[in-house]
């Protein structure tokens, strides 16, 4: 496969650091002003940043993902990606604590030559929780 987009292998390394717990990648792989905008908390820009939110994601959250799909234009990559974490009741409510749960994902990047610019998350939490147990599943019934 030929990629049309100079910065692809800098999302895979990203999705490799989370996956190995090793972001000494984000240096290289990201802009100096780089923005995630999916953050749960105020973080820099750059690559500072990014790592501040990654640590918590593979430490705390000890999230790992699985790319299911990748998709490019000159200026973007997507990649979707099952998550598969670890529950944290201060994250996902009280009796998550040590369970697992996968969650699909999508990660949108804007690319600015071979670098990573912006990031947008999008996350099923909601699912996540649902497996977790920490909130009831809606009754279809309820709702005709």
């Amino acid at each position: 496969m030929t990629s049309i987009n100079p910065a692809l292998p800098a999302a895979l390394r990203v999705i490799d650091g989370i996956n190995s717990g090793d972001l000494s990648c984000l240096d290289e792989a990201v802009t100096d002003d780089f923005v995630d905008h999916g953050s749960p908390f105020p973080i820099p820009p750059g690559p500072a940043g990014y790592r501040q939110i990654l640590t918590f994601v593979t430490t705390v959250l000890k999230l790992r993902y699985e790319i299911q799909d990748v998709i490019e234009s000159p200026d973007r990559v997507v990649l979707r990606a099952i998550g598969i974490g670890v529950g944290v009741d201060a994250v996902h409510g009280p009796g998550a604590a040590g369970k697992t749960y996968r969650m699909e994902t999508a990660h949108i990047y804007r690319t600015v030559g071979d670098r990573l610019a912006e990031h947008w998350g999008v996350r099923d939490e909601y699912g996540a929780r649902i497996q977790l147990g920490t909130v009831t599943p809606p009754d279809p019934a309820s709702f005709t």
